[in-house]
């Protein structure tokens, strides 16, 4: 029953739509039709506020350690907690309150991570900030700081399982953010114009 309630409440977690509710009281608007139509912190920043992207960047990534602290609360093994994460992440790219479109999870990944693998904050904010340095694009910044993830799984915590689950849970943005890539390269004109900026503000 433990293991049920963990799985389905995370998943419940992970569908509350965050960047929706913001975009609906403060703008009026839809998320998911108006910028890039990602239901997600980048999102609200460019069309709602950069105060309202912050929050909403701040309760995704709750999201997916409350759904992690829960399973272990709840006093289940890895093995369900690993679950627990994923199932927060795939309910905040398919959430059942709008009839499964959501957004990418990346804020959320970050959230499970944080939780299992704190040491995986110095690294991934250490590449984050250097890669916006040199492209000053944050949705790329923090994509390329999943890398250290495996990598911290394996040479810091020293296990298999958590680099298996690292690598596969970083699938569920990766495929979501595949053709907004396409998008973006359309009418970029280039592969540089889609990875670089001009600056934080500049926008495809």
């Amino acid at each position: 029953m433990d293991i049920a309630i963990a799985i389905i409440c995370a998943y419940l977690i992970g569908s509350f739509p965050t960047a929706y509710i913001a975009g609906r009281l403060r703008k009026g608007v839809d998320i998911r039709e108006v910028g890039s139509r990602n239901m997600g912190a980048m999102n609200v920043v460019y069309t709602v506020g950069v105060a309202e992207g912050i929050l909403v960047l701040a309760i995704d990534i709750a999201k997916g350690a409350a759904a992690v602290f829960l399973a272990r609360w709840l006093g289940t093994p890895l093995p369900i907690q690993l679950l627990a994460g994923a199932a927060v992440v795939t309910g905040h790219a398919f959430p059942v309150f709008l009839k499964f479109h959501g957004g990418k999870g990346g804020a959320t990944c970050i959230g499970v991570f944080i939780f299992l693998m704190p040491w995986v904050i110095p690294f991934f904010l250490g590449i984050f900030i250097t890669t916006l340095l040199i492209t000053r694009y944050p949705t790329i910044s923090y994509s390329l700081a999943f890398i250290c993830c495996p990598f911290v799984a394996w040479l810091i915590y020293h296990s298999g399982a958590l680099v298996i689950f690292s690598i596969a849970l970083l699938l569920i943005p990766a495929m979501r953010y595949i053709p907004r890539i396409k998008e973006m390269r359309s009418t970029g004109g280039s592969w540089r114009r889609v990875i670089s900026r001009r600056n934080l503000k500049d926008r495809l």
